[in-house]
């Protein structure tokens, strides 16, 4: 059975069945307790040239998200500290750029890079596309994951984006992984796409190899200004149901249940849970999108008997 075909078996089956046997799965290879908390801070903001549908930052877009200029070393050095105080054993980077270009801008993430691993802390980045030697530099910093989405299906992308292309993405994918840099690739739910470009997108991820290491599971956060600001609203058992299967197809990864959490429940986030999600994003912000507060966020793993500490070991 192909991972297309397994993705679709997946997909059809009834959700409480398959947060079953994610469930299954996810204890037969984590602690089902361990939640790793991870900060993601946005280093350089708006400004870039890309057109994603779904994105604030892009300058295509009249967003209410202002340009800013890369942060400088001492800001990140004492967010990292923060992070790693509050709790987080990850600590994300993110650059609104197309691609990382040489020069004296990447020389400073690299810095950043190094500063971020002397914490201890497991450092991301998310920079855009790279080429194989700026992959080795990172890894030599200290970098210990990169993240670059596939967004969602092959067929359905160039809906999405056009001023790069699924290649681009996969490329940049494999000089991570030839680097290795541990991948951390996931995809966006609720920007129109249908289930069987969900179907499409968990294969294709579950199909890479090595598999990353990390699986966001991101909902559409709608913001005015951008494309899909008046997307209709996402059915939340469709997360549950796409960590579920992501568990199930890639079932060493951590699967973060990552952008949108404001649009769900208690509830929903205990049944994604309990369907395979280990690690969240802390903080009131992604880069530029609303986030639960760190309160709300302890208050709800300690409902649920989750314990963050589990996950540094």
């Amino acid at each position: 059975m192909t991972a297309h075909d397994r993705a679709r078996a997946l997909f059809d089956m009834p959700l409480l069945d398959l947060v079953f046997e994610a469930a299954k799965v996810h204890r037969a290879h984590h602690d089902p307790r361990a939640v790793q908390r991870c900060t993601l801070l946005s280093i350089k903001t708006g400004g870039c040239p890309e057109d994603c549908g779904y994105c604030s930052q892009s300058a295509h877009h009249a967003s209410p998200v202002a340009p800013e200029p890369l942060m400088d070393r001492d800001t990140v050095r004492a967010a990292a500290r923060a992070a790693a105080a509050s709790g987080a054993t990850r600590f994300c980077m993110g650059a609104a750029w197309r691609e990382v270009k040489d020069g004296p801008a990447f020389d400073r993430v690299l810095d950043m890079v190094r500063d971020v691993a002397a914490t201890g802390m497991e450092v991301c980045c998310t920079l855009g596309m790279l080429t194989k030697d700026q992959a080795r530099r990172l890894r030599e910093a200290g970098l210990t994951a990169y993240n670059h989405n596939l967004d969602t299906s092959e067929a359905f992308y160039g809906e999405i984006v056009s001023t790069r292309t699924y290649r681009d993405r996969l490329d940049t994918i494999r000089n991570v992984a030839d680097a290795r840099i541990s991948v951390c690739c996931g995809g966006i739910l609720g920007m129109g796409e249908s289930r069987e470009d969900r179907i499409d997108l968990l294969s294709t991820l579950a199909s890479l190899d090595p598999q990353p290491e990390s699986v966001p599971i991101n909902a559409l956060v709608r913001v005015k200004g951008t494309p899909l600001g008046e997307a209709a609203d996402l059915d939340p058992f469709e997360v549950v149901r796409a960590v579920a299967a992501a568990r199930i197809l890639m079932p060493r990864a951590r699967v973060r249940l990552a952008a949108g959490r404001l649009a769900l429940s208690a509830e929903a986030q205990a049944l994604a849970f309990l369907a395979g999600a280990n690690s969240i994003f802390f903080g009131e912000k992604l880069l530029t999108t609303p986030n639960p507060g760190e309160d709300s966020d302890t208050a709800l793993l300690e409902r649920l008997g989750l314990d963050a500490t589990l996950a540094r070991a």
